[in-house]
């Protein structure tokens, strides 16, 4: 039986790792492990890479998320416009802030947030009072719209760019998942929007050796903001004009994130290669069309952080392959309207259908980029083999 790992990141370290540690030695030797040379050198890179002016090195993806809604002022009495099918992070750090977080449904297709479902609520469920858009239903100003680029595959930021500038909101991206994702339009993930916020969690397709993030813009006054609100709010030192927070990425963590931005791409291409053998081999395969595969809207660039299928029988199915030593994950069990910590929203089950669906049918297949042909075509073996004994 083989054995096929959700991810393997031994394997993807053997191949950088006479690079990096050098690296880490002259960190430690140099005892700079505060935002130091590698840390500046890496925002100007990660930047260029994302197609934004300014980076910000932060401490997590979260951390990324919460400093930009804290750079845009938003806090009580405001109200942001997100996915409920997503990491927790999104929508806590909406809470965090004393803000609320407003969920509109998903694209089926993509997982991403529908833009139909958020141009019905800005039309049906809001509405200007004193020249400010609010809910109709809490009063609450709505300030920003928070998409998220699910699975490595942009959200439809042109029309959700759109329908944000109409009403006058601010735009963060969530693209924790989606380094060097591109939308239809060729723009990157981080470009498009006020803030881009980056994870680089150590599954990510750019990850560190522990926690580290990132945040994007193109707005000069607006990367500085950030830049001092990542220290507590002083500039100069021990002078606060903001109440800021500890969001500070790490010098080595920077250090072993220059190594592996030159790798990207490549590993990219790796994981951009596994999904179309899986999608060939599922097409091919007499289980074809009992699970869907992802699918990657026309001129897009997917960066497959996750390879998802939609699949009935779905808890079933993952039991299936783990007796058969493949790795899965479910990317989300649980959408974040029907969290308990989120039930004073007062959301019911049937609110959005299709993140419910989504949370009952998704499982993630290994797609990292050093698989093997034979491992790939084990883990398909393996599927038809449990839906042709449930026939």
């Amino acid at each position: 039986m083989l054995k096929v790992p959700l991810l393997d990141l031994k394997a993807q370290f053997a191949t950088f790792r006479d690079e990096v540690m050098p690296l880490i030695e002259a960190v430690c030797a140099s005892q700079q492990f505060i935002l130091g040379a590698h840390t500046r050198a890496l925002e100007s890179e990660t930047a260029a890479y994302c197609g934004a002016r300014f980076g910000i090195g932060v401490s997590s993806g979260t951390d990324a998320l919460l400093l930009a809604a804290m750079g845009l002022g938003i806090g009580a009495g405001d109200e942001v416009i997100t996915s409920p099918f997503t990491f927790f992070a999104t929508a806590g750090t909406i809470a965090r802030l004393g803000a609320r977080p407003v969920f509109c449904d998903i694209d089926p297709v993509t997982f991403n947030l529908s833009t139909e479902a958020v141009a019905a609520f800005l039309e049906h469920g809001c509405e200007r009072r004193d020249g400010i858009l609010r809910n109709r239903v809490t009063g609450g100003r709505i300030a920003a719209l928070l998409p998220v680029h699910l699975y490595g595959q942009c959200a439809d930021l042109e029309r959700l760019g759109a329908l944000a500038r109409a009403h006058g909101l601010r735009v963060i991206e969530d693209a924790a998942q989606a380094i060097g994702s591109e939308s239809a339009g060729g723009a990157r993930a981080g470009s498009i929007g006020d803030v881009g916020c980056f994870s680089f969690f150590p599954t990510k397709n750019l990850g560190a050796f522990g926690d580290a993030g990132l945040c994007t813009t193109n707005d000069a006054a607006l990367a500085e903001r950030l830049t001092i609100l990542r220290v507590h709010g002083g500039h100069p030192k021990y002078y606060h004009r903001y109440v800021g927070g500890n969001f500070r990425i790490d010098e080595l963590q920077s250090a072993v994130l220059r190594v592996k931005l030159k790798y990207l791409d490549g590993w990219t291409e790796g994981r951009q290669r596994n999904a179309a053998h899986y999608d060939g081999a599922f097409a091919a395969s007499k289980i074809a069309g009992r699970i869907a595969t992802p699918r990657a809207l026309p001129g897009v660039r997917h960066i497959y952080n996750q390879y998802v299928v939609r699949a009935p029988d779905r808890d079933a199915l993952r039991a299936h392959l783990a007796d058969r030593g493949v790795g899965t994950e479910i990317y989300y069990p649980v959408p974040l309207h029907l969290q308990e910590c989120f039930a004073y929203l007062g959301h019911r089950r049937g609110d959005f259908p299709e993140a419910e669906r989504a949370a009952a049918e998704c499982l993630a297949l290994p797609i990292y980029p050093e698989l093997e042909r034979a491992q790939l075509d084990y883990v398909v073996e393996s599927i038809a083999a449990f839906y042709s004994a449930t026939a």
